[in-house]
């Protein structure tokens, strides 16, 4: 027997038992784990990666894992949510806070704030000032994580056009509608990372959150962080809006051109990624070249035009966003190359 770590391996031989037939026994301490016996029944699934999992009958219902932690009264709202985050990112379906005393009106108003507005298929069942119990209903199979991962990109994508809507108008209630927007992103993001960390801790559900193979759980950790972060650009530009004063229109038809055409590499990328486009992704990598002229345009026509400090520093850091709207995109784009790769290709022996 060779030991690795915290797993044991052992090499067992196939056995002949007929013309056709082939059978290898079982490790005792593994019987012995499941209470197997004579005539149970095991699921035996093939792995793309050419490994079986054997499954005892028994545990095919996944039990719901429940965690329970405690807290005081003098512990701040954030760290508090901070718990909740990280209870649901790691897969617990019940999550029960304690009291010590009892929580204040702001601990249980933050909670329940947050919980309804950032949790994706999350329930209160208990809201008192003694305990907080929430309560994950949302099954692996009913919202899949590219259809979470769709929706959530479809949302920044609109966020990024309102946005420039905001900023040609100069619409400040737009700009504060896109900020609250943002909340929708976050939770869809929680969702698909909770997700994830759970097929990464057990193989048997990647198909079942509608991934091909549990080497994809990685690519689209990645694709989910970059596809938040463009949320978190459209709400800078938004700020940026904000805090600035209306600019001429050509300024901001030269800002909007530049957004739309950064806008674009993003969806594109998104795009191949679910059509699962090798080429498509190529293309979209290399066109991120062409949005440094656009910005080139842009700042000639700031320093020809009469603006305030203020406003050039605001159109800076929206500048600055739009770069990076292109950049997750190419990213994105990067990554569905390494997902789709050995499509291109024939495998030899």
């Amino acid at each position: 027997m060779i030991v690795m770590s915290s797993q044991r391996i052992e090499v067992r031989k196939i056995q002949a038992t007929g013309v056709s037939s082939y059978t290898i026994s079982l490790p005792k301490t593994w019987i012995d784990q499941f209470n197997l016996k004579r005539g149970d029944k095991i699921q035996l699934i093939q792995q793309d990666d050419a490994t079986l999992t054997l499954i005892p009958n028994d545990i095919q219902k996944q039990k719901p894992r429940a965690i329970s932690t405690s807290t005081s009264s003098s512990e701040s709202s954030d760290s508090i949510i901070r718990k909740v985050v990280s209870f649901y990112l790691l897969g617990y379906n019940m999550i029960k806070i304690t009291a010590k005393d009892q929580f204040t009106p702001e601990q249980r108003d933050a909670l329940k704030d947050f919980v309804r507005r950032r949790l994706v298929g999350v329930e209160i069942l208990t809201d008192s000032n003694k305990e907080f119990i929430v309560q994950t209903l949302l099954t692996y199979s009913e919202l899949s994580v590219e259809n979470a991962l769709r929706r959530m990109a479809t949302i920044v994508a609109s966020m990024h056009r309102e946005v420039m809507t905001a900023l040609k108008g100069d619409d400040k209630r737009l700009a504060q509608s896109i900020i609250r927007t943002d909340d929708e992103v976050d939770r869809f993001s929680f969702y698909i990372i909770r997700q994830l960390k759970y097929a990464v801790n057990d193989n048997r559900i990647v198909k079942e959150i509608g991934l091909k193979t549990p080497r994809d759980c990685l690519g689209y950790r990645q694709i989910t962080t970059y596809v938040e972060r463009s949320a978190d650009h459209a709400v800078n530009i938004a700020k940026a809006i904000l805090d600035m004063k209306p600019i001429p229109q050509a300024l901001a038809v030269q800002i909007i051109d530049m957004n739309t055409f950064a806008l674009s590499i993003f969806e594109d990328a998104i795009h191949s990624l679910f059509s699962h486009d090798y080429n498509e992704a190529e293309k979209t990598l290399t066109r991120r070249e062409t949005l440094e002229t656009y910005e080139q345009h842009i700042i000639k026509t700031m320093t020809t035009t009469k603006l305030d400090s203020n406003t050039v520093a605001s159109l800076r850091l929206i500048l600055e966003s739009i770069r990076r709207l292109a950049k997750y995109g190419a990213d994105i784009a990067e990554i569905v190359l390494n997902l789709t790769a050995e499509g291109i290709g024939i495998q030899e022996a």
